[in-house]
């Protein structure tokens, strides 16, 4: 398997990933339920997975710098997926009531927006 179908099948693991993720947060808040470990661990293996993402598609890019002009709003995804969960952590001040339950479940919906036009922009 090639690096960049590495990335792209990385890409949709992210996806599906953040899906659960969304889910799982939404239904803690609908149960009434804080923030655990076992969400505050799937956080932290979101959180490495779209570092990973991000470092191998700027690997990719460097390594093949003149064949991707015009696909910047792919990179711009990149780095949007990345920084969304340390930007909801700030936001919450690390919080683990209920509320922040649902607060990283929607973020994680705006995530499934951003990963799915991240794989639409993807260069082919």
């Amino acid at each position: 398997m090639s690096l960049i179908a590495f990335h792209g099948s990385l890409g949709y693991t992210a996806m599906y990933y953040t899906i659960i993720l969304a889910l799982w947060g939404i239904w803690r808040y609908l149960r009434k339920q804080g923030m655990d470990s076992g969400y505050w661990g799937a956080l932290v293996i979101a959180e490495i997975l779209y570092i990973l993402q991000a470092t191998l598609g700027a690997f990719l890019w460097i390594s093949r710098i003149g064949n991707l002009t015009g696909h910047a709003i792919h990179i711009l995804y990149g780095l949007v997926s990345m920084l969304v969960l340390p930007s909801v952590f700030v936001y919450t001040h690390g919080d683990d009531r209920r509320r922040a339950s649902l607060i990283y479940g929607l973020f994680f919906l705006f995530l499934i927006g951003i990963i799915l036009r991240a794989i639409t922009t993807a260069p082919h």
